[in-house]
């Protein structure tokens, strides 16, 4: 099996992500020039660095000009283009925008897939605009999950490798709190009624269950840490996955 793992541009490179596919975030308000910094510095380390390029994150053409030459001279080979979960600071308000601008065409390319559907668009234009997207695309990283039927029906339907979206070994409590962030309603559902025990709330959530269940359909995972990276690369380890 193959994962990746999620960090931010302004992470402690002082502990390393013990994988080598690295995708780097760009917030909602974040600046584009700390992702591609972060970019360079896990490239001088050996790293595969995976910037996120958000569509409603960028200003204008210019800009996302200046951002892919920034993340290309570091020496990125990879991205992620995202539309983004904000509302369009400049002229782009989804990926396909970007990608149909070329300035990715010498980089693998990822896109987003969202099997749970997603809060800032339609069912069928989200269907639409996968489909549109995919002529572009190297793969499709999915938001993080925890129903396993929802990702094998999704995975049914690709056409391109799809990387699954997990969750580091967090506690089910954080979970909830980054899915009313995300807006996974299906995921937020699905933990408030499987913990049975108050207990459980204390108990760190192992990936395995999952990555059991759909492995058998994919060979490839997408760590979210939400900042766990210390644990994340503990658990990576203590499962042999590294």
């Amino acid at each position: 099996m193959n994962f990746s793992i999620e960090i931010g541009p302004a992470t402690d490179l002082e502990t390393l992500p013990a994988l080598k596919d690295v995708y780097i975030t760009m917030l909602p308000g974040g600046d584009f020039r700390e992702t591609a910094d972060q970019a360079e510095k896990l490239v001088k380390k050996g790293l595969n660095p995976i910037p996120h390029i958000p569509a409603r994150s960028i200003e204008n053409e210019a800009q996302l000009k200046e951002y892919v030459s920034r993340c290309r001279d570091g020496g990125t080979k990879q991205v992620l283009v995202i539309g983004g979960s904000r509302e369009p600071i400049g002229d782009f308000d989804s990926s396909i925008q970007l990608l149909e601008t070329g300035y990715f065409e010498d980089m693998k390319i990822g896109i987003a897939g969202h099997p749970e559907g997603s809060p800032d668009i339609s069912d069928s234009k989200l269907e639409k605009a996968m489909n549109d997207k995919k002529p572009y695309a190297d793969y499709i990283v999915t938001q993080w999950l925890l129903d396993s039927q929802l990702i094998l029906d999704f995975i049914s339907k690709q056409t391109v490798p799809v990387h699954v979206g997990i969750t580091g070994p967090l506690k089910i409590t954080s979970l909830i709190k980054f899915a009313n962030i995300v807006g996974a309603k299906n995921s937020l559902n699905f933990l408030k009624s499987n913990f049975s025990k108050a207990l459980d709330l204390m108990k760190p959530k192992d990936p395995n269950d999952l990555i059991g269940k759909v492995k058998s359909h994919t060979d490839n995972f997408h760590i979210y840490t939400f900042g766990g990276l210390k644990e994340t690369n503990k658990w990576l380890m203590e499962n042999k996955y590294v």
